[in-house]
């Protein structure tokens, strides 16, 4: 079923799994502008980046909140975007890592010292009380689930 049917909005897909591929294959059918997956993950990124580029989608790739920034230095030129999380995958309301902050703007600095075009974006405990201040830091898009969801007029 395309559940992106009658939807003109494009869909971010953000895969927190360990078999990145199969589920790469699955999702490709719903032409998302994006696939993300999880650096922690995979033993060679480059080769994801590559498999999810073969289908002409653009890829990202997410860090958890013990992950080094650094890591994904060598990477930035190579994908359309960083998902920064700014909570322990794996369940919705949890309280959002301050030192997001610090890794957003650490982010944006590797990006424009490396000439890159890429996206920042954070996910997790991101809501009306800190989304000025990662705006801020350097994200380009912020994901808000339990603030939208749990919020008394989610409009």
């Amino acid at each position: 079923k395309d559940i992106t049917a009658g939807s003109n909005k494009p869909l971010d897909v953000h895969l927190m799994v360990k078999d990145v591929y199969n589920y790469i294959d699955r999702f490709v059918k719903l032409n998302p502008e994006f696939i993300t997956f999880h650096y922690e993950a995979v033993n060679d990124p480059y080769l994801v980046v590559d498999y999810i580029k073969s289908y002409n989608i653009k890829a990202g790739i997410s860090i958890n909140p013990e992950t080094d920034i650094t890591l994904i230095e060598d990477i930035l030129d190579y994908v359309d975007l960083v998902l920064i999380m700014s909570v322990n995958p794996g369940f919705g309301g949890q309280k959002f890592i301050e030192n997001t902050y610090n890794k957003v703007s650490k982010l944006k600095q590797m990006i424009t010292e490396a000439g890159a075009d890429v996206i920042i974006e954070i996910d997790g405990g991101v809501g009306i009380q800190n989304a000025s201040k990662l705006i801020e830091a350097g994200a380009d898009a912020l994901v808000a689930g339990s603030a939208v969801f749990n919020a008394e007029n989610p409009t």
